[in-house]
């Protein structure tokens, strides 16, 4: 019976199955869900389609969707439509890459090993931190391991942050947080950035971490001076979300003295999609190396001497007791990694400070050309990189659906997280953005009431 459905099984060998694993039934593998929730009646499918049929069918379906490729996206909130060097693809289509698990044997794996530790190194010379790991799973969950480790490293169960913080990133932290009986305060912001002139007072004597977007969800520059002499002199820590593309034109986090940093690297050469997959960085100072979640990727060399790589520091709960490991996370974004790596090689320091800037410029050109119309008036004055809150006339549902008719992904409607900022948007503009696609949006939005 080995490789063959169940259905396609005589009634004696179904029987024979049956008893062979213990049960009377098929019915009685399900005995464990409760009855109230399992479906009654039959599911009225479709006949079954040929293959050729299918794929027909799956392309009509899929053809209902618009994607970043035939629309021009002027949305952002965390995934952004970055430029993506052809090289990355066939470098991350490589099937030793593709196919790969993890590198648990170090003599099999010397390839992938290699390449996390380049992007383990690329992130430390990004950040200004001393140490990286492998990747997490997201920006989000990342924010939520370092919150964590932060707690572990002082011994405290509270975590301040800022409500200018992405609330995506807030709403983890809750979860994260809550299931380990971490309280989180949430000290305000003023004009779209952390209220400086309260927000010591927001501090407790357990207060583990202070957490700050950089820069935040509104695309605005946080000023971070004393920021982590505050947060040291109360005994926390300062824990950073970084978008990694800004990094190149403005202080990196080590450089104001963030302990931990963690955020997204979907913006370094990895794809929109639908949203994912995406990747987690994650960095610390030296003296909390053994308290970082997932895998690190260490240098070594075997007894010849020679140059390799191994996984090192797992203090993760499959290799340890469980209550005492530094996380559950057990598994890293490699191929993602392996992108953001080939990324940063390819784009170079210079490249990157050049598509940084030119998001900086981009940016600022459809801000100018926006708030020139009457009724699209900046939510917050400020420094901003690639995004930036505009007050609009009328819904911003009504504004997305119409500049969907012409292939235009709008702006993320902020009154659905902020409900203060009802009737605000917030644009994102990349370099991957024309001056002509602005002046389109322009175009579009011109005479709306």
């Amino acid at each position: 019976m080995a490789g063959r459905h169940y259905l396609t099984l005589t009634e004696e060998e179904r029987r024979e199955m049956l008893m062979a694993i213990g049960v009377d039934s098929v019915e009685d593998l399900f005995d464990d869900v409760p009855q109230e929730v399992r479906f009654q009646g039959d599911m009225q499918l479709p006949p079954s389609l040929a293959e050729g049929e299918a794929y027909k069918h799956l392309s009509s379906l899929a053809g209902q969707n618009k994607n970043a490729r035939e629309c021009v996206s002027f949305l952002g909130g965390g995934v952004y439509d970055h430029f993506i060097p052809s090289v990355i693809k066939h470098i991350t289509g490589r099937s030793e890459f593709y196919t790969s698990y993890t590198p648990y044997q170090p003599e099999v794996s010397q390839g992938v090993l290699q390449a996390i530790f380049e992007f383990q190194t690329m992130i430390c010379q990004l950040t200004g931190m001393d140490v990286s790991n492998a990747s997490l799973y997201d920006g989000a969950t990342a924010l939520a391991e370092g919150a964590i480790m932060a707690c572990g490293a002082t011994r405290r169960s509270r975590v301040l942050v800022s409500a200018s913080v992405s609330p995506f990133y807030r709403e983890v932290l809750k979860t994260y947080l809550n299931s380990r009986g971490i309280a989180l305060d949430v000290a305000p912001m003023q004009e779209g950035k952390t209220d400086r002139e309260s927000l010591e007072g927001f501090f407790q004597k357990d207060t583990a971490a202070l957490i700050l977007q950089q820069p935040n969800f509104f695309g605005m520059l946080e000023d971070m001076d004393g920021v982590a002499d505050l947060a040291h002199s109360r005994g926390a820590l300062l824990v950073v979300a970084a978008d990694p593309l800004s990094l190149p034109l403005v202080k990196t986090p080590g450089e104001y003295g963030a302990d931990i940093v963690a955020g997204d690297g979907q913006a370094l050469g990895n794809p929109v999609s639908f949203g994912g997959p995406l990747l987690g960085f994650f960095a610390a100072r030296q003296k909390l190396v053994r308290r970082m979640p997932g895998r690190i990727a260490g240098e070594t060399v075997d007894r010849e001497g020679n140059r390799g790589f191994v996984l090192t520091l797992q203090t993760r709960e499959q290799h340890i007791r469980r209550e005492r490991a530094t996380s559950n996370i057990c598994s890293n974004q490699a191929l993602n990694a392996l992108a953001a790596a080939a990324y940063m090689a390819a784009m170079g320091p210079a490249g990157m400070q050049e598509a940084a800037g030119l998001c900086l410029q981009k940016a600022a050109y459809a801000r100018e050309q926006l708030t020139s119309m009457a009724g699209f008036d900046l939510a917050f004055p400020g420094t901003y990189f690639k995004e930036f809150p505009l007050k609009v006339p009328g819904e911003p549902k009504l504004i997305n659906e119409k500049l969907l008719a012409h292939n235009i992904l709008g702006g993320l409607d902020l009154g659905a997280y902020y409900p203060e900022l009802k009737g605000a948007m917030l644009f994102c503009v990349t370099e991957n953005r024309t001056r002509e696609e602005i002046d389109t949006l322009v175009r579009v939005l011109e005479g709306w009431k």
